[in-house]
């Protein structure tokens, strides 16, 4: 793959571009920690919606989806499909929740909610379990992309390519905190996009493919082309389909689709005016992630298997590239050699503007938890807000050199996110129950790390050593929310509950509805304190039928311009309207908040 000199022009205006944003909002950025992690607390819906979705479009994430058609079809991707349930729940239930309780992170939540050295604990541990240790596995993957597209693209190194493309994200990262990354954000993600849905239309088109209508007949694609897996084949229906739609959405804790909201997706809600543009955010990015963005990489990763049907095929074509590095995934990068000079520039711009957006959000985000979750709540509380900043830039640089030296030892997109998927399994039942049920406490939260950490190494590394016979992924994360669950549970009624006084500010802070508070409603009435009466806006019922709705507008929304791709025109358009119709009434219920 030859880059003309036009093409190295769009990439280095475009590294100018981000460096430049960093730049001008530097000084506002460093005024304060508060500014530098959550942008003053006054961003707009549309902003902070945008960036989700520009962090969501990580580098990685069209590989991802290229090897799972590549594997499984187009029906394979309802592994990720199904967090979609997650997201919406976090929209209509969890936004406002979020956003009412002020906190600088979503880790400051463990003070709120629970009580004594447990609660501080917890707190600490997790600002460097998720903050360091998982963030930097998720940037490994987004490295391990960004190596796979330098070695294709550009005939670099691993090392070469991470030292160039982490340079310039660390420098805007640091210098221009959230807001910053926000507004560049804003940019690559228009960049990413036209580039992705340029690149397809081409790469479709060429002579090898041949067409639209010669791609979706093709022998190699007809097969691939279900939006639901084969009925018939028991394995491929419970493993994509019946466990990710049943169990993993509301069980799993997975960056970016947490149960109940969390990571950054809290982070920017926690920066976003006020409770309405906190639920606005959340809704666009989950139409935009789920419904707008699949079908590109989608198509591409159906092209590619005529191009290259095989791993074979690919390690012919690039006998230069690791042999470890040869996968599915790596079909994505492999395409983008067809493009002509000018559209290969923006493309590879857009790939980068792509692991830029997503590397520099969990800098931040990682970064927001090592200093205001770990160093000034632990090490040193009276330290000034010059020095919190000066941490927050320090730590990004720490986070970026970890992430890109753990990236060298993964050797595909898939294998990483299992990993994180067995990691976090069995406790996203917990991020969901402890606002609305006054029993959870933080002994619940830590035996569920713990035991799921310890569940996903066993089936990592235990297998040979105690003579079992590997398990199927989905029966994995089956036993591993059975057993996580079980024990949670259990340390829940054995464990006494958090303090009454952490329960009460909790509650006058936040407000929850529903059966599971009424215990602590009851004892708060009684001291005579009074209690804000319930709006109706906000009653689980109301709740859950906005979720429901949500959910099918996007499926809906989804599967209608597939089927418009397919050439189905009537099922399709049918299916858009009724999307539409659902949006429509969804964003009246939101405006009247």
């Amino acid at each position: 793959m030859a880059l003309t000199t036009l093409d190295w022009i769009i990439i280095v205006s475009f590294f100018a571009l981000s460096l430049l944003v960093g730049v001008v909002v530097s000084r506002r950025a460093g005024s304060s920690s508060s500014e530098f992690f959550l942008s003053g607390r006054s961003m707009p819906w549309w902003l902070l919606g945008v960036s989700m979705v520009a962090t969501t479009f990580a580098i990685d994430t069209p590989n991802l989806v290229t090897g799972i058609v590549r594997e499984n079809g187009v029906a394979g991707n309802w592994v990720w499909w199904a967090f979609l349930l997650t997201g919406m729940l976090t929209v209509f239930v969890y936004a406002r929740l979020w956003r009412r309780s002020k906190a600088a992170t979503d880790l400051e939540f463990y003070e709120l909610r629970y009580s004594g050295k447990s609660a501080a604990f917890l707190r600490g541990f997790r600002a460097l379990y998720l903050g360091v240790f998982f963030n930097v596995m998720i940037m490994a993957n987004v490295c391990l992309a960004a190596i796979k597209l330098g070695g294709v693209a550009l005939g670099l190194s691993p090392g070469e390519t991470l030292l160039i493309a982490s340079v310039i994200t660390v420098a805007y990262s640091s210098l221009g905190g959230l807001r910053g990354v926000l507004i560049t954000d804003f940019i690559q993600f228009g960049i990413a996009m036209l580039g992705s849905i340029w690149a397809t239309s081409l790469i479709v088109g060429m002579p090898e493919v041949g067409g639209l209508n010669a791609l979706l007949t093709h022998p190699n694609v007809a097969g691939k082309l279900n939006l639901f897996p084969d009925f018939s084949d028991t394995t491929m229906l419970v493993s994509v389909f019946i466990v990710p739609l049943a169990v993993q959405w509301w069980s799993v804790w997975y960056p970016g689709a947490e149960p109940g909201g969390g990571g950054y997706i809290a982070q920017r809600m926690l920066s976003a005016k006020n409770e309405r543009h906190a639920i606005g955010a959340t809704f666009f990015f989950n139409l935009a992630h789920y419904g707008l963005r699949p079908w590109p990489w989608i198509l591409m990763g159906l092209a590619s298997l005529i191009v290259y049907p095989n791993l074979e095929s690919l390690a012919v074509a690039f006998p230069a590239i690791d042999k470890n590095f040869i996968q599915h995934d790596l079909a994505y990068p492999a395409m983008l050699a067809f493009l002509p000079a000018g559209v290969l520039g923006l493309v590879v711009a857009s790939l980068i503007a792509a692991f830029m957006s997503t590397i520099s959000t969990h800098l931040n985000w990682g970064s927001s938890y090592v200093v205001n979750d770990f160093y000034k709540r632990f090490m040193k509380p009276e330290a000034s807000e010059k020095e919190l900043v000066a941490v927050g830039r320090l730590s990004t640089v720490v986070l970026m050199v970890l992430a890109g030296v753990v990236a060298l030892f993964l050797e595909s997109a898939m294998q990483s996110f299992n990993i994180l998927l067995s990691i976090g399994a069995g406790t996203g039942l917990i991020f969901i129950l402890r606002w609305f049920w006054w029993r959870i406490n933080a002994a619940t939260e830590i035996s569920g790390m713990v035991v799921s950490f310890v569940v996903a190494l066993f089936f990592e590394f235990g297998y040979e050593r105690f003579g079992f016979e590997p398990l199927p992924g989905h029966m994995q994360l089956l036993a591993s929310v059975g057993v996580t669950t079980v024990v949670w549970l259990a340390v829940t009624f054995f464990t006494p509950p958090s303090s009454q006084e952490a329960l009460k500010r909790f509650y006058l802070a936040i407000r929850p509805v529903g059966p599971g508070w009424e215990k602590v409603r009851k004892d708060l009435s009684s001291k005579g304190i009074e209690l804000k009466p319930t709006d109706e806006n906000e009653s689980i019922t109301r709740g859950i039928a906005n979720f429901l709705v949500g959910s099918f507008s996007v499926y809906f929304f989804l599967f209608g311009v597939g089927y418009v791709i397919y050439g189905t025109m009537g099922l399709g358009l049918g299916l858009l309207v009724l999307s539409g119709i659902g949006i429509a009434f969804l964003l009246r219920r939101v405006v009247k908040l």
